[in-house]
Order: C-alpha cells, then sequence, then structure tokens
C-alpha cells in the first residue's frame, strides 16, 4: 500500500489516498476514477511527499517480532502433532461429542477435539464441561 497526498486543481484542497501501488495510481489517474471529495474536479494531481524513512531500531525490532512469531508457529504446530496423535478428531461433531462423553462419564475414553461456535463452548462450559480453545494451523498453510 502506498499514501499519496493528492491536491484538487480546482478548489486548491489537499487529501490523503491510500492505492495498492503507484502503478494502481496512474491507472485511476488515467480513467479520471480519482474524484475531489469536496467539489467533485476530476482534476487531481499528487503533491510533494517526503519519504517514509524507517530507522535500524524498527528493522532490528521487527527481526525479534518475526523470530519470535517463527517460535510460536513452530510450538503451536508441536501441540497440533501431539493433539492428532493421542485425541479424536470429531470434527463439527464437537459439541454433541463432548456432552456424549460428559454424561456417559467412562473413564476410558480418549479425549476429543474438533471445531465448535463460542457460543457452544461457553454453553458446554457452563454445563460443567471443561474446553479448551487452541489456535489451529492449516497444515497446507506450512
Amino acid at each position: 500500500m502506498i499514501k499519496y497526498k493528492l491536491k484538487c486543481l480546482e478548489c486548491n484542497k489537499e487529501f490523503d489516498s491510500w492505492f495498492n501501488s503507484s502503478i494502481e495510481y496512474e491507472k485511476l489517474k488515467k480513467k479520471n476514477f480519482l474524484i475531489c471529495h469536496l467539489c467533485g474536479s476530476q482534476n487531481i494531481d499528487k503533491t510533494i511527499m517526503s519519504p517514509n524513512i524507517s530507522n535500524s531500531i524498527k528493522k532490528i525490532n521487527n527481526g525479534k517480532n518475526y523470530k519470535k512469531q517463527i517460535e510460536i508457529r513452530k510450538k503451536i504446530l508441536e501441540f497440533q502433532k501431539f493433539i492428532e496423535k493421542n485425541f479424536e478428531n470429531v470434527g463439527d461433531n464437537f459439541t454433541y461429542k463432548a456432552r456424549s462423553l460428559h454424561y456417559d462419564a467412562k473413564d476410558d475414553q480418549k479425549g476429543i477435539f474438533g471445531t465448535a461456535s463460542l457460543k457452544d463452548i461457553k454453553e458446554l462450559n457452563e454445563e460443567g464441561i471443561e474446553t479448551q480453545v487452541f489456535p489451529w494451523i492449516d497444515q497446507k498453510d506450512n
């Protein structure tokens, strides 16, 4: 995304606008899609802008954040593998299956995982059925 300060050459008002790229700005300008929101004129031009200069501290912090995100993602994937190996995936039937297991109360039952709405999770917790919400990374995103 790129932000340009634009100026209406009819009413001399300046305003900011965002574009996906400078190429997109040029296409919209050429097709007369840029319009002054104050006077309705299509006689719009870019003004001189100062570049956005980032400092090295910001780059270092972004690098640390990226490394932290990679570590967190790795841990989540490890937990996912553990869950998939040790629990039964019941998919969208999680709410029904959780109630069945809770009220059947057999000791040798395998734990389950699946999907449920936040409303369903709240209702299960109100019934005394313990649930946990866990962030799930789709394997095709790896």
